[in-house]
């Protein structure tokens, strides 16, 4: 077998156990089986277990963010593309749950250098939202966002968006919301930058 088919085998196999028992849980012994590998040749594949853990936090990411850029058409409107973005962050993590168990579960918990790669995931994240919402406004109100709100805006929603998937996600044993996640966060981010790209924006009462 190739080593390239192999080695996706193995990290399909990881994927699974980490976000099964968690990254400490998890044994090489139990991806070395579900892969149908021996453990020596996950190890000369894969190196450390640490390496191997890394290695599928660096894949995932990249699947995820190879989705969402692919279904922003820069050729759309500007709050169609982020309708766009948004559906399909929600598509690929509802279809790959083992995938975001462990980019927003277990990496996160573990310290460096997991939580540097989910942080480096999140940036990307963040600037590609913070391009489509100043876009937003642009095409929505003719008025320009400063960058420093855009920014704030977009760490906002990247946020919400992964609280959203996380709860998502866990209610398999639930009937559906009415609404699907990306229409829950678009209505609440569109009617936002509609009200403060008009200037009915929010102000705290003087107590």
């Amino acid at each position: 077998m190739p080593r390239e088919v192999r080695e996706r085998q193995m990290l399909d196999a990881a994927v699974e156990v980490f976000a099964r028992r968690g990254y400490r849980a998890a044994s090489m012994d139990e991806i070395a089986e579900l892969a149908g590998a021996s453990k020596p040749l996950v190890y000369l594949y894969l190196n450390s277990k640490e390496e191997l853990f890394s290695t599928c936090i660096r894949r995932e990411a990249e699947a995820l963010m190879t989705a969402v850029r692919a279904a922003v058409d820069p050729a759309a409107p500007a709050d169609r593309r982020l309708w766009n973005g948004l559906r399909a962050f929600f598509a690929h993590t509802a279809a790959h749950p083992d995938s975001w168990a462990v980019l927003h579960c277990q990496a996160r918990t573990h310290g460096e250098p997991f939580a540097l790669e989910i942080a480096a995931l999140r940036q990307q994240l963040v600037d590609v939202v913070t391009h489509l919402i100043a876009d937003t406004a642009r095409g929505g109100c003719g008025r320009t966002l400063p960058d420093r709100e855009a920014a704030g805006l977009a760490h906002a929603l990247v946020g919400a968006a992964e609280s959203l998937a996380g709860w998502s996600n866990d209610r398999t044993d639930e009937a559906p919301p009415e609404r699907d996640p990306a229409e829950t966060l678009m209505n609440l981010a569109w009617a936002g930058l509609e009200n403060l790209m008009n200037g009915r924006g929010w102000v705290a009462a003087r107590s």
